[in-house]
């Protein structure tokens, strides 16, 4: 195994901390620094893994407190607000229904009433009314003409 500068470390530690896998961290850390790091290495500096148990006080200190700030800066990551995600499929249903690819806007119209909630599930909102109306079930017929024969005019 290599040995990594403290530089390294905190930023394999800090990687670690924001949810990367050991082989995104060590391919990061190839491109960052130039250094081949193996997976194996680099996930001894997790703490929360078994192979990073025996992890250093200070190294541990410096997870736990990029982690916290991780965790606690999620909402400042704009695709984590719904009206970002909104937008954004608002984008993609118009570009899809322009290119006519219905089954795709279709997927996305889905997705945005998921996002919203209650739009996309079948329930009644009875605003605490005890026994509110129930819709009943109605039966629809449709008929086709046919087009073939032809109607007279006369």
């Amino acid at each position: 195994m290599a040995a990594l500068s403290d530089d390294v470390k905190r930023f394999v530690v800090q990687a670690l901390a924001c949810y990367d896998t050991p082989s995104q961290v060590a391919e990061a850390v190839k491109e960052e620094f130039g250094i081949v790091v193996v997976r194996q290495q680099v996930a001894t500096y997790d703490p929360t893994k078994h192979t990073g148990r025996n992890l250093s006080k200070k190294w541990r200190a410096v997870f736990e407190a990029t982690r916290a700030k991780f965790k606690d800066e999620v909402s400042d990551i704009p695709i984590a607000q719904r009206a970002f995600r909104l937008r954004a499929l608002q984008r993609i249903a118009t570009k899809a229904e322009g290119m006519r690819n219905m089954a795709l806007t279709l997927q996305v119209l889905e997705q945005a009433a998921k996002e919203v909630g209650d739009a996309y599930v079948n329930r009644q909102k009875t605003d605490g009314k005890e026994g509110g109306d129930t819709p009943q079930p109605t039966q629809v017929v449709i008929t086709v003409k046919d087009a073939r024969k032809h109607v007279s005019d006369g």
